[in-house]
């Protein structure tokens, strides 16, 4: 089974359970429970979520400026975890944890993150630790949200101060549930050392940006060890962060399913700033062209969000550029580890995603990684 729910519209959480294809009484809030099951596991089930009583309204300022509001209960009814990282999509997963009822003990590389995030919801929901090992040591439960193999190398592997080492001075397992996109290797060998230390690990990259992630209506993609995503209270958290959560397996198999998953979407994007770009030279009004595909089959809500901006020359990032390409040379390099070359070149065997891919290179090489991944468009 897989839970969905759509948006929030009323500005307020309405939880329910409707089978697929019926429609919202009252539209504030719709979820949608779809049974289906896949030969590599099972689609995982959905668990109901009352909605707490609202607290007070709180006030936070995001790193882009924008006020958010911080709809809290009065105080956390469901206990503690643990959250690394409070980036672009870390820091509205933290905050829709809080509205379920969640407090959390929070480290990001830049404390000053963690202390507005601390001034917004208040003592009594948000804790800072000084070192992700403070964090592991102390909750049982924690959710780890880092931009790049690079941050999660060191902060897991830090000496003293990393996840690792944190696992090293607990009695009991923690669980560990990293919604990171790295590499399957990568991955696979975080699982492995948290496993060597008597703690629990399971995957869950993320489909989703910046959006998604302060709405709640992420998709995670999770894999590895299955009793951390049955777990009520776990599963819980997921459905506060996400509109659907999927289990695909042992680990690696989320991170396959999230590379496949950026690789089309970043291929669709690349053919729309190809299809501008043959618009523009045939004299032909870029707007309409949206608006033509918005009403055919090509329809999307990407291409619809997307395209007017990057007419406009509009990238502020929801979905980093740099992250982007980082997650297509990921997908090319799996096919090429699983064997889908036989004797060609890559190119050959994902022949769109290769050509795509160059052209997210091309964007980076002027200067664009920190815009968003529409600035593809610019990788003329």
């Amino acid at each position: 089974q897989t839970y969905f729910k759509g948006p929030d519209h009323a500005g307020s959480r309405d939880w329910g359970r409707v089978k697929m294809g019926a429609r919202s009484m009252r539209g504030a809030f719709l979820t949608t429970l779809v049974a289906a099951k896949g030969s590599r596991g099972f689609l995982g089930p959905a668990v109901a979520m009352a909605r707490p009583a609202a607290g007070p309204e709180r006030l936070f300022s995001t790193s882009g400026g924008a006020h958010q509001h911080l709809d809290l209960p009065e105080a956390p009814t469901r206990g503690r975890v643990g959250f690394l990282g409070l980036g672009i999509m870390g820091e509205g997963m933290a905050q829709n944890l809080m509205k379920s009822g969640r407090s959390i003990l929070v480290w990001n590389r830049s404390s000053e993150k963690c202390a507005a995030l601390q001034d917004a919801a208040g003592t009594a929901f948000v804790e800072i630790a000084e070192h992700p090992a403070d964090v592991v040591k102390q909750c049982d439960v924690v959710f780890s949200m880092l931009s790049t193999p690079q941050a999660c190398d060191a902060v897991y592997r830090t000496s003293s101060t990393g996840i690792l080492a944190g696992l090293d001075g607990r009695d009991t397992p923690c669980a560990i549930v990293d919604c990171a996109t790295l590499t399957e290797a990568d991955m696979k060998a975080l699982a492995k050392e948290v496993e060597d230390r008597g703690s629990k690990f399971l995957e869950a990259p993320v489909s989703g940006s910046k959006g998604p992630a302060f709405t709640g209506t992420l998709i995670f993609l999770a894999a590895g060890d299955e009793t951390v995503f049955e777990d009520a209270d776990i599963k819980t958290d997921l459905d506060a962060m996400g509109k659907a959560s999927f289990f695909l397996g042992t680990v690696g198999a989320g991170t396959r399913m999230k590379l496949v998953v950026n690789m089309v979407m970043g291929s669709m994007l690349s053919a729309l700033s190809e299809g501008l770009d043959l618009a523009e030279a045939a004299d032909l009004p870029q707007d309409k062209l949206i608006e033509v595909l918005s009403l055919g089959a090509m329809a999307n809500p990407m291409f619809a969000l997307k395209g007017p901006k990057m007419i406009a020359g509009d990238h502020a990032p929801n979905f980093p550029l740099k992250h982007a390409t980082k997650d297509m040379k990921f997908a090319l390099s799996l096919a090429k580890d699983l064997g889908m070359k036989e004797g060609r070149d890559v190119d050959s065997v994902l022949p769109v995603a290769a050509a795509a891919t160059a052209r997210f290179e091309k964007a980076m090489q002027k200067g664009l990684g920190d815009e968003d991944f529409s600035a593809v468009f610019e990788g003329k």
